[in-house]
């Protein structure tokens, strides 16, 4: 495993692929187990109905088949569905939310369908647990403010808001000095905090590069070498102002996820709060989809699969 390939818009494949700190595929898996946790147990998951409503859009899709392999191991109605890009029509969707009245909503959103996902009547669902990608825009945090969805749920890979040291070094050596571009007063919403870690993750990697072959202008082999070879531990993560803000991370040629665990929040009326410890993916689960998805992309674009065992 180790290798992987991904389009750019002009259709040019690049021969790597990077998807840590998780991935959709190993947080649905996380999802699971949390609501399992809140329902007694795993075991308790049997006959439960659980609905995914989804965009429909390769990404909206992409829990769905790690949560119907879910829901023949452990035994919960699971059913899909899909609202349409952009997502403002959605009562035919939440129609069918009703009539079913589910234990659980799980949904991955995009852009205006989560705006309109939170205004539309609450069902009888005990929960909503929401996939990551709806909740990393400010404007849905605020909106669930404006509806007063207090409880809504989702799962994420950092921490919300700006305790840490990173935001008041971000103050300290960018906003206090005049060279900010984004806004101040977005600082802690999910976006912000998600391009925080990102761009940590990307100057670690380049750093781990560095480290091995000099401090000089990388070719993309050697960069690669540093995405593939990260590891944070707390210690580092304390050192730029980031422990407990995400998770410690060790990337290998074999793994290119890292260890993928998620964190679920709550919006309180207010701002988003961690209410869980750290919740680990169902690896066993997930692992065997990823490689056997490698496997086949690999036959379809006639690419040869790395020997990491031999690389070593």
């Amino acid at each position: 495993m180790g290798y992987g390939m991904s389009a750019a818009s002009d259709g040019r494949w690049f021969p790597w692929v990077f998807n840590f700190p998780t991935n959709y595929w190993s947080q649905a898996s996380a999802v699971i187990r949390y609501i399992g946790q809140q329902e007694g147990g795993l075991e308790k998951l049997k006959g439960r109905k659980i609905v995914h409503i989804f965009h429909n859009s390769a990404y909206g899709k992409e829990a769905n088949p790690t949560l119907e392999e879910l829901s023949k191991k452990y035994q919960f109605e699971l059913t899909l569905l899909a609202v349409d890009h952009p997502g403002q029509e959605q009562k035919a969707t939440w129609l069918q939310v009703r009539r079913l009245n589910p234990d659980w909503i799980f949904m991955s959103g995009w852009g205006v369908m989560n705006q309109v996902a939170i205004k539309e009547p609450c069902p009888s669902a005990s929960r909503w647990t929401i996939s990551s990608a709806l909740v990393v825009g400010q404007r849905f945090g605020r909106g669930a403010g404006r509806r007063g969805r207090q409880g809504l749920q989702g799962a994420t890979f950092h921490a919300p808001g700006t305790g840490y040291k990173v935001h008041a070094d971000i103050v300290k050596y960018v906003y206090d000095k005049g060279k900010g571009s984004a806004k101040k007063e977005e600082m802690g919403a999910p976006l912000y905090n998600r391009g925080i870690v990102n761009a940590m993750l990307s100057a670690e990697a380049i750093r781990t590069a560095m480290a091995k072959f000099g401090n000089k202008p990388l070719t993309g082999d050697q960069v690669r070498w540093g995405f593939e070879n990260l590891s944070l531990t707390d210690q580092r993560l304390e050192q730029v102002g980031m422990r407990g803000f995400m998770h410690s991370l060790k990337v290998t040629c074999e793994d290119h996820e890292g260890n993928g665990p998620v964190l679920i929040q709550q919006w309180d009326g207010k701002k988003w709060i961690v209410v869980t410890d750290w919740i680990a993916p169902m690896r066993e689960v997930v692992r065997p989809k990823i490689e056997a998805a490698a496997v086949d992309e690999a036959k379809k674009l006639n690419y040869a699969m790395r020997d990491c065992a031999k690389e070593k």
